[in-house]
């Protein structure tokens, strides 16, 4: 049987790689299953664990719950990570699938507000950042595991298999959600049906940590310890020491940064702008997403194998520089093919909110505009530029009329008020589509744009984890590599979709949102271009 020969010096045959790529990945499938199921159903559930009675109230939330999973990543990267540095790789990653698991089909059992009261949304909550630190460990772990049993020259071939299971793991919770809503009515899948979802992740929990328990540990990580080199103290190692605490920093701006707002653009904000900007319908757009995920995701493996040849750095920096550059007019040609008549509309009858634009009362925030009771809600220009952002409408300003503080003027027709009824009557009679045509559709372009828009995702996520792996040592690497992860993809990435959606609203401009990804990718640009060391040709063995 052939074998390769690690660093470590252990000799780990063909088959043995093979089956470590194989499980090491189906496993971080299906925690990214678990983990995007909430995102994507939360507005199945939003009115079953919170208090009745206020929509925008249990909105809210429903999107800081959502939110915090996101938010508790870096810290599961941290507590994981040290226990991975110093118990080992493979038990750690099993219980972060085992807490992935057991929080996800908790979540399609849970009883809703009307059975155990405000008990629903404070175990709702405790379920997701769970989730969110389970998350936080596993792909450490997972990305660790497989490149120190890797052999020289191959690391990014190996790594990069880890690489697609996000977009799988997306691919298979849209699939999931997708035969459910089509085999039951919408009155079903509300009621109850969006909980079969969550119970699928019992079976798919079950043969995962099945496949893990036949894995042994990761020869590096057993070498060491046998040596005796292993940190006493991971984390005071990792981010307070010099050199190490220079090298996380550079990892996360000059790297993981740019690639978490570059993969979250091109699979969950183009997923947002179908949906809500162009109006598009769900079907529609899981279908076609679907299809360009499947399309693109062997391009993950094409750019972790390029990196082995060529390098890691500039594969990353080349897909935040088409990122940065292209990302406005393709958006603009998504618009184009997914709903002309809303641009043609757009061209050719803008639409003007005429209001005092210079003082507070036109100034979104969040709070203000979610939540009606907030002291500082200015109601009336938010409430219109809700309407119209919320319509995937682009407006500009214009001067206050004397006798109303707040008016919608669309062509000829002025609309005082806030009257959401009027407002969308006007908009109808300009031209204004209420949701895009589907026979209007060019859904080849569609799947062409989010194809290349996937592309930039394969060329930044492709090799990261090869990078991040070699850029730091052995004792401390679990620990090292996961936090600069989480925060690029947790906080960078996570928190697009709400920068976006903020963005628009603020600027009247469906566009608007492009801003905050693009300015992120240049950052890291800029960065991983001029302090950023290429990192292939680095031993995995080393001690600092």
């Amino acid at each position: 049987m052939s074998a390769t020969t690690s660093e470590s010096g252990f000799h780990v045959t063909k088959a043995e790689e093979r089956r470590v790529i194989f499980a090491s990945s189906l496993g971080t499938v299906f925690e990214w299953y678990d983990f995007y199921l909430f995102a994507v159903l939360a507005i199945f559930f939003t009115d079953k664990f919170y208090p009745p009675g206020n929509p925008t109230v249990a909105l809210l939330a429903s999107l800081a719950t959502l939110a915090a999973g996101f938010l508790v990543r870096p810290f599961g990267a941290l507590f994981f990570g040290r226990l991975g540095d110093l118990i080992g790789r493979k038990y750690t990653f099993l219980v972060t699938i085992l807490l992935m698991g057991f929080s996800t089909a908790a979540l399609g059992f849970l009883p809703t507000y009307a059975q155990i009261g405000d008990a629903a949304w404070i175990i709702l909550l405790g379920l997701r950042l769970a989730q969110g630190l389970a998350l936080g460990g596993e792909y450490g772990g997972a990305a660790t595991y497989v490149a120190e049993h890797a052999a020289p020259g191959q690391r990014g071939l190996a790594t990069s298999w880890i690489q697609t299971t996000a977009t799988l793991g997306l691919f298979l919770a849209l699939m999931v959600i997708y035969l459910c809503r089509v085999n039951m009515s919408a009155d079903e899948f509300k009621l109850w049906g969006w909980r079969i979802p969550f119970w699928v992740s019992i079976a798919l929990l079950i043969f995962s940590v099945y496949i893990r328990l036949k894995l042994n540990e990761s020869p590096l990580f057993k070498k060491m310890k046998d040596e005796g080199k292993g940190s006493k103290s991971p984390l005071t190692d990792s981010f307070f020491k010099y050199p190490n605490n220079k090298f996380v920093l550079l990892a996360l701006l000059g790297a993981t940064a740019g690639q978490g707002v570059v993969w979250y653009t091109g699979q969950f904000q183009v997923l947002f702008f179908l949906q809500n900007a162009l109006k598009v319908d769900f079907q529609t757009t899981y279908i076609l997403l679907a299809i360009a995920l499947l399309l693109s995701t062997p391009f993950f493996v094409v750019f972790g194998w390029l990196s082995d040849k060529i390098g890691r750095k500039w594969i990353i920096m080349a897909g935040c520089l088409l990122g940065a550059v292209t990302y406005m007019p393709l958006f603009n040609m998504l618009s184009e093919a997914a709903n002309p008549a809303l641009v043609k509309a757009t061209q050719t009858t803008p639409v003007k909110v005429l209001a005092d634009a210079s003082g507070t009362a036109c100034e979104f925030s969040y709070a203000a505009a979610l939540v009606p009771q907030h002291p500082d809600h200015k109601k009336d220009c938010v409430t219109v530029k809700k309407q119209l952002s919320s319509a995937g409408i682009s407006f500009t300003y214009g001067a206050a009329l004397a006798d109303a503080p707040i008016a919608v003027q669309v062509k000829d027709t002025i609309v005082k008020g806030t009257d959401a009824k009027e407002i969308a009557a006007a908009l109808k009679e300009a031209g204004y589509p209420t949701a895009a045509d589907p026979k209007e559709m060019n859904k080849p372009m569609i799947v062409a744009i989010i194809f290349i828009l996937m592309i930039y995702v394969t060329m930044v996520y492709g090799p990261i984890a090869a990078f991040l792996v070699e850029l730091f040592p052995t004792k401390i690497r679990y620990t090292s590599m996961s936090l600069p992860y989480h925060i690029g993809n947790g906080w960078f990435g996570g928190f697009l979709p709400f920068t976006a959606t903020f963005l628009a609203i603020s600027h009247g401009n469906i566009y608007a949102g492009l801003w905050y990804p693009i300015a992120v990718a240049t950052m890291t640009l800029v960065i991983g271009t001029l302090f950023v060391a290429e990192t292939k040709d680095l031993k995995l063995v080393r001690d600092h």
